[in-house]
């Protein structure tokens, strides 16, 4: 940049004074930080750690900006040294040595090197006034000062944003790990190993993500940062925890299955017996149901009566695979089975009770038309009609119908349903036949 003259006019001693205390004030809070940022554990690490990728990248522009920053500040120093010295030469300042301080406080007094200006321009944006091939660059106190807030603003995000991803991440990543070997150690104990049950493999993934992750985050931990949308303060932000969480969801998923094999070896023997115990009511339900289809051919003529099957003997044999599982301690193969014979054993107990109502059915039918046949002739007894000859014929032929083996139960239901029909016509009521258009109070029985 070409020599220019100070702006405005030479500055008296008074506002010479002000400006010297102002700069005075921001020369110690520039050196505050600055040495805040020296001593900084993040820009420790930064410096000792094997970086790579992102971070790698960002810290070489860094360790630049912060060297330009401390080249700065001395030749802003040196400036500030300059005019104070002047200042101090006498108390009541000459107008020569005021414009020379307005020179150096409003001027560009400050020149900085060719060579640092390149690394102004190659480690951060608005990189300053010199271009390639210029010697040097020429700054005004307020501007330098702009300067160097712009580049400790940059470096104090990038070593902020590390330190606080590496004080995150990695303690977290090793609690994990040190959860993950104890579940592994717990896995094995019952037999939940890589290759023989898929929470064993989910065990060895998440081995393997978790010690990539936790070299990622060491080397490269800017690539696990993720900055606050809209916000300029630095180290605005948080460390991005995807991998973690999804891992620590997995390893939990991981911990509910051995949880599940655990209480599958504390109560296997219960859950083995409470099977034996439910496939045998179905047995017995079963044979319960063939007997019974044996009574209903022999007594109920004129009906189908559906077919019993016979006991389930693969349910069986997975009892005794699981019973073989519990005496090796496969826990983590018991688990499942037990799980899908429970259900089984609950539907072939509901299918064997379903079958056995089927066989019976007609036996059902047969005491509903007897209990029906009884209750109107109990009906006609009160109404003193018990003698009457036609009530009496129609009772007895449906009686012996109903009490004869192999009882015909159509013919039978059409008998009840003749003799209910003349009780209902001797008495006078609404003709009605149930089946035929009869109400509700007919179909179940005489009334009072």
């Amino acid at each position: 940049m070409a020599d220019t003259d100070p702006a405005g006019p030479v500055m008296d001693r008074d506002e010479v004074d002000r400006a010297l205390a102002r700069l005075g004030q921001e020369h110690e809070a520039i050196e505050t930080s600055l040495l805040a940022l020296q001593d900084h554990a993040g820009r420790r690490l930064l410096e000792g750690a094997r970086l790579t990728g992102v971070t790698a990248e960002q810290w070489t522009s860094t360790e630049a900006a912060i060297t330009l920053l401390w080249t700065y500040f001395d030749a802003y120093t040196d400036v500030l040294r300059t005019a104070r010295e002047i200042r101090a030469r006498r108390r009541w300042s000459s107008r020569e040595d005021l414009a020379e301080l307005t020179e150096l406080l409003r001027g560009e007094p400050v020149t900085v090197a060719g060579s640092a200006a390149a690394t102004a321009n190659a480690a951060t944006p608005h990189g300053g006034q010199a271009g390639p091939g210029v010697l040097g660059e020429r700054w005004s106190l307020s501007a330098l000062v702009d300067r160097m807030n712009e580049l400790y603003a940059a470096s104090l995000d990038m070593v902020v944003a590390a330190d606080a991803v590496w004080s995150a991440l990695p303690a977290r990543i090793d609690l994990l790990s040190a959860e993950l070997q104890r579940t592994s150690r717990l896995a094995h104990s019952v037999g939940v190993r890589p290759g023989e049950h898929p929470a064993g493999d989910d065990l060895e993934r998440i081995t393997r993500t978790l010690k990539k992750l936790r070299e990622q985050v060491v080397s490269d931990p800017l690539a696990f940062w993720k900055p606050a949308e809209g916000s300029s303060a630095p180290g605005g932000g948080k460390p991005d925890t995807t991998v973690y969480d999804r891992e620590a969801r997995a390893l939990e998923d991981v911990r509910r299955e051995i949880d599940a094999v655990l209480a599958v070896r504390q109560d296997a023997e219960k859950r083995i017996v409470r099977l034996r115990d439910v496939l045998s009511r179905a047995d017995r339900t079963l044979a319960e149901a063939r007997t019974a289809r044996g009574e209903v051919l022999a007594k109920i003529a004129a009906t189908e009566v559906p077919v019993v099957s016979g006991p389930p003997t693969a349910l069986q044999e997975q009892l005794s695979t699981a019973a073989e599982y519990r005496r090796h301690a496969q826990w983590h193969r018991l688990s499942p089975l037990l799980e899908s014979l429970e259900q089984k054993a609950e539907d072939e107990l509901l299918r064997a009770r379903e079958s056995l109502t089927a066989v019976t059915a007609p036996l059902a039918v047969r005491a509903e038309l007897r209990g029906r046949l009884d209750a109107y002739k109990a009906k006609v007894s009160r109404h003193g009609l018990a003698e009457d000859p036609l009530l009496v014929e129609r009772y007895e032929k449906a009686r012996r119908m109903l009490w004869s083996a192999p009882c015909d139960l159509r013919a039978a239901e059409q008998a009840v349903l003749r003799y209910q029909q003349a009780v209902v016509e001797l008495l006078g009521a609404a003709p009605g036949v149930p089946g035929q258009g009869a109400g509700p109070d007919e179909r179940r029985g005489p009334g009072t």
